[in-house]
């Protein structure tokens, strides 16, 4: 395979329905797209980055401005790389992992094409579909909180995920979990809202039988999580935490996390997921696979490594009707909890190209 060009594509895609978490409010997704073309065809990557730096350091417009400025040129300096050398090529590159991550993927996309692999063949699934959770963000009040979340579990979603923060934890969590009863799966997602102080109030949560408590601190307080995980019987997760597999080695042997969250976008691409999923496999440390809101061209992907062996908690690889009225691919749709795994060539869906126009903000950037 060899790269001819690369282009950027930018546009806009409202959400169904406003998504608020610790760090913001969210009413519409400004996605980045990286397109592949090579002389056996195309492939194409997201980047998951959102279009401020509130979430983490990077962002939409500093993605785009490291892709075009730095990572596809080094790609196209040496056209004939196969895919797993792209982390060697790009390595000069400190951090911008969310980018790095979209053009590794519509490396892989295209490469895997090429010999009509799916991801999920080349990861190695075991499962021909996975279990579907659903994210759900902060809402108004405890009413409008359970009437989304009853329509989720009317939908079929296996787990619930609640956003929380201070002031919004504890009666909300509580307000569900009688919604679910005792039997069904929950779990509640900070996004790095507290700190030390509130240990002790967050040991509260024990009271609700929840599968795990995500990322309460930031990212870089090992510590604190550590002192968490042993003041409270709820097993901590670290998200923003795990950039890497020897991150993620690293925080179990520390005790600072029992179960891990795996963003693709988030350690720098799939290749690096599937080391993570791997090291934590030999740990005996489950994981299950993190959302950022994806059009199809990312969900393709995460259903796809999620449906490795080691991920045993149903993740937040959502419908696509969760977030979006019509998916930029053909949609992803809920079956009795479940999402199907592509298992045509690369990601195994199509990008709507006529959708890609209506909603693009610019024309594509191509370097070539």
């Amino acid at each position: 395979m060899r790269v001819e060009s690369v282009e950027l594509h930018r546009i806009a895609m409202p959400l169904v329905r406003p998504f608020e978490t610790s760090f913001g409010r969210q009413t519409a997704r400004d996605i980045l797209l990286v397109r592949v073309r090579t002389d056996v065809g195309d492939g194409w990557g997201e980047c998951v980055a959102m279009a401020d730096p509130v979430y983490s350091s990077e962002y939409v417009s500093g993605a785009e401005a490291v892709l075009r400025d730095y990572l596809i040129p080094a790609v196209l300096r040496t056209p004939d790389a196969p895919v797993e050398a792209f982390g060697s090529l790009v390595s000069f590159v400190i951090g911008h992992r969310m980018a790095k991550a979209a053009l590794e993927t519509a490396l892989l996309d295209a490469q895997l094409r090429s010999t009509s692999t799916s991801f999920a063949t080349y990861f190695g699934a075991v499962r021909d579909e996975v279990d579907c959770g659903v994210s759900v963000g902060i809402a108004a009040d405890i009413d409008s909180l359970l009437d989304e979340v009853s329509g989720y579990v009317a939908e079929g979603y296996r787990r619930i995920k609640l956003k929380i923060k201070p002031g919004r934890d504890i009666e909300p969590v509580r307000a569900v979990r009688e919604l679910l009863g005792p039997e069904g799966l929950l779990q509640v997602d900070a996004n790095t809202a507290y700190t030390a102080a509130d240990i002790d109030h967050l040991r509260q949560l024990d009271a609700f039988d929840l599968l795990l408590i995500e990322q309460p601190f930031v990212e870089e307080d090992i510590a604190t999580h550590i002192a968490l995980a042993a003041a409270i019987e709820t097993p901590v997760c670290l998200d923003e935490s795990i950039l890497n597999a020897e991150v993620a080695i690293d925080a179990i042997e520390r005790r600072a996390t029992s179960i891990i969250n795996i963003k693709a976008g988030r350690v720098g691409g799939y290749l690096e997921a599937v080391r993570v999923h791997d090291v934590c496999a030999e740990l005996g440390v489950p994981v299950w696979c993190g959302g950022m809101l994806e059009t199809g061209v990312g969900r393709a992907a995460n259903v796809a490594l999620a449906a490795m062996e080691n991920f045993t908690l149903p993740g937040d690889t959502s419908g696509s009707s969760r977030y979006f009225a019509e998916d930029l691919t053909e949609p992803f749709e809920l079956h009795d909890g479940r999402l199907t795994v592509p298992t045509g060539p690369g990601s195994g869906v199509t990008v709507r190209e006529e959708l890609l126009a209506a909603w693009a903000l610019r024309p594509p950037l191509t370097l070539s």
